[in-house]
Parts: structure tokens; sequence; C-alpha cells
């Protein structure tokens, strides 16, 4: 048994945990794939520490450590394409592992394995991936898909060529294998992260350097056979690229959380901080340009009876929808903001006189008084809009506030009035019509 892999195996382990950790309250399918990955990397060094062993349990053991060496960097690969849990991206990836890993196998084998069977593994690995690619075409392909359906079709012809080269050495066919796979997350993760932050270019090298272990490694025992390295030189770059990854989680959950901040959870518009703050700025620049802009309240009239008839999950998708509405109206230069339960607030700029926010609002009105559809359930909600102008109604940014709230206020009293007089009349028409049968 082969002791040196335990610290290993610890580190690793420790590595796992860490990524399990820092994961555990934003878990995210590219995060439970480098998780995968990990795990399956310290299985692969749990396996070697068998492969000395002489006879069957020696060969199952390698057969495993490459294996799973193999299906942990598919995993890295797969973490960056996007959408990666569709059924064309988990077909590609189970093919594009499995072929690899079959190879591996017949090639750590006692014996020498056919050499038929080596060459329709390598047509495997160059095709397969090509026909999943080919048979879901009608699905939206990404970049690195097809980058993927590349590569693996250069290695299945390398694999055809070098198999001959080397006069039946398959240690080389194993090592090409594994450089292409490690490469590809290089490349995967340059073209997905495009070493924008330290986190992305210490795992963008990582994994380069990992790549190269598998061409720099058998140079070495070719043409410097008395020079010793250990294998813990070997495995440096699998460290970095651990280091890479939690460095990427923390820097990506402190983004997050920058986020968060300044936008509302559940819709993605600004939040009241953010919208004060922009409040203030465009009030500025409306001061020195000497122009307007309005800002607009919004409220919703029967929310409340949607969240109690159908749940709050309908709720939220109700303003979820709303959200969108709201933004898809107004021009990308104006702010919609979610200031409250049921309320919304909009800054329209460059300029925007009274006349031109009642137009707005107008529009608003009638399309918020059209049915939306939730999970196939039609509903109907309607809002009232109070309008208020800078500098005409207000002259700093609280009592501009107040100015538009208190219209707001205004125009739900006066729905609501309109709604009781219609009633009444109705009433009085059904007592008169009562009285004249």
């Amino acid at each position: 048994m082969d002791w040196s892999k335990i610290p290993d195996i610890l580190a690793v382990t420790c590595l796992a945990s860490a990524f399990f950790s820092i994961s555990h309250r934003h878990r995210m399918p590219q995060h439970q794939l480098w998780l995968a990955g990990w795990f399956l990397i310290a299985l692969h060094f749990l396996a070697f520490l068998f492969a000395n062993l002489n006879g069957i349990p020696g060969v199952i053991s390698t057969a495993i450590g490459l294996t799973t060496l193999i299906v942990a960097g598919v995993c890295f690969m797969w973490a960056t394409v996007p959408s990666e849990t569709r059924i064309n991206s988990r077909k590609l990836a189970s093919v594009t592992a499995g072929s690899m890993s079959f190879y591996c196998i017949l090639a750590t084998l006692p014996f020498a394995p056919p050499n038929w069977l080596l060459d329709a593994t390598a047509l495997a690995i160059g095709l397969a991936p090509l026909s999943v690619a080919l048979y879901y075409l009608r699905y939206s392909q990404h970049a690195l898909r097809w980058l993927t359906v590349g590569i693996q079709f250069a290695l299945g012809a390398e694999l055809l060529v070098l198999r001959r080269q080397s006069h039946g050495n398959l240690d080389l066919c194993i090592d090409a294998i594994l450089f292409v796979v490690y490469f590809s997350c290089c490349l995967y993760f340059w073209y997905t992260h495009k070493v924008s932050t330290t986190g992305s270019a210490i795992t963008v090298c990582g994994f380069f350097a990992w790549s190269l272990v598998f061409i720099i490694a058998p140079i070495s025992e070719h043409y410097l056979p008395n020079l010793k390295i250990e294998n813990e030189i070997w495995n440096l770059p699998k460290y970095v690229v651990a280091i890479g990854m939690l460095l990427l989680m923390l820097e990506k959950q402190i983004e997050r959380s920058q986020y968060l901040a300044l936008h509302d959870d559940l819709t993605g518009l600004a939040n009241r901080r953010l919208f004060q703050d922009r409040l203030n700025s465009a009030m500025e620049r409306t001061r020195r340009s000497a122009t307007t802009l309005a800002l607009m309240q919004v409220d919703l009239d029967g929310f409340k009876a949607i969240n109690d008839n159908h749940g709050h999950h309908y709720g939220d998708l109700l303003l979820q929808q709303i959200a969108s509405l709201l933004q898809r109206r107004v021009r990308r230069s104006d702010t919609v903001a979610r200031t409250g339960g049921d309320e919304f607030s909009i800054i329209l700029e460059e300029p925007s006189s009274r006349g031109d926010a009642e137009l707005v609002a107008e529009s608003l009105v009638r399309i918020l008084r059209e049915p939306i559809l939730l999970s196939g359930t039609p509903v109907r909600v309607g809002a009232s809009i109070g309008i208020a102008v800078f500098p005409t109604d207000a002259s700093d940014a609280d009592s501009l506030c107040i100015e538009a709230d208190m219209r707001m206020y205004q125009a739900k009293q006066d729905r609501k009035d309109v709604v009781n007089i219609t009633r009444e009349r109705m009433g009085e028409g059904l007592s008169s019509q009562t009285m004249a049968v």
C-alpha cells in the first residue's frame, strides 16, 4: 500500500468539507458539481492507496483511480456550461466521461486488450459527443458544448494514431486522455470567467498546470529517468485549483450580498435604499440642467385578496410579473423600485413633465387592469398611482415622496368612491325593477 497518499486524502477531504460549508446556505448546481468533483478526487487518492497491490486488487484500484479522476474533470467542465441540468447536457457529460473511462479501464487490464476494441472505444470518444449534439440540435446549443464535441473528436483521432506510434504503450494514451480532460477544464473556466477576479485567475492557472502534469511527467520519466520528483509536486496543481474555486465561491457570495443590499430579492428591482440614492442623484442632475423629473408611487389594488384566496406563492408570482411589466414600460434611464409589500416607485428622467408622467400612469393602469396568468390561473389586479413633479411640487426628496404618496392615496380613495357610487346606483336600479314587478 502507498501510505504517502494519506496526507492527500486528508487534505482533499478537508477541502471538500470547506466547499460544503461555504455552499451550504446558497446551494447552486454549479457548486454541487464542484463538490462532487472533489469527492471523486478524494476517492481517486483513496483508490491509488491500493494501486501497488499485486493481482486483481491492484488492477481494480488503478481503474477506479483513473475513472474517478476523469469523471471529476468532467464534473468541473459540466459546472461551467449554462443550463447544465438539461437532458442534453447530462447525456453529453455521460457519454464523454463514460467513453474515456472505458478506454482507461481497457488500458489497465493485466492482459493486452484487442486492438479493434481499443479503436472502437477511441471512435466512441470522438463520435459519441457529436451524435448527442446533433440529436439535440433543436435545443439551444452553447459554444462550450461544441468545444466539447471538437476536443473529443480530436482526442479520438489522436488515440487511434498514438496507439500505433507508441507500439502498444497505452500509458501514453491514458496521459493524453487526462491532459485533454484538465486542459478542457482550463479552457472552460477561462471562457466562463474571463479571468476577471483573483479566484478565476488562480483556478484557470491551476487547471493549466494540472493538465501539464500529464505531459511533463512522462517526458521526464523518458528523458530524465534518474530525476526523482516527489508525488507531492505533481499534486500541487490540484490544491491550487481548490484554493481558486474556494475564492470564486467567496467572491460570488460577497457579490451576492452586495447585490441584495441594494436590490429586492423577490423581484430584482432596486430596494428602498438604492431608490433613495438614485432619487437624490436624479434630483441633483435635474437641478443642474434646470429641467424636471416625475416620481410615481404605484400601489396595487386587491393584492391582499389574491394572497388570501390563492396563497402567498401566487402573490409572489404576481409581484414578479408586475415588476417585469413596469420595467418594460419605462425607459432604461428610468428607475423602478419596490419600496413596500405591494408598492412600487418609478423615477422618470430625461426630462419628464407632468403630462408625460400622466400618459405613462394611464398606460400602466390600463395594462394592470388586464388579467394576469399565474400558473395558468387568471387573476385581476388594479393599481392606484400618485404623481409628484420636481421641482414644481416639492424641493427635496422626502417632500417629493410624501407628495406622491398623498396623491396615490387620493387616487385610491377616488377609485373606492367611484366603486361605491356605482354599487349604490346598481342597487337602486335593482330595487326599482323589483317594485315595478
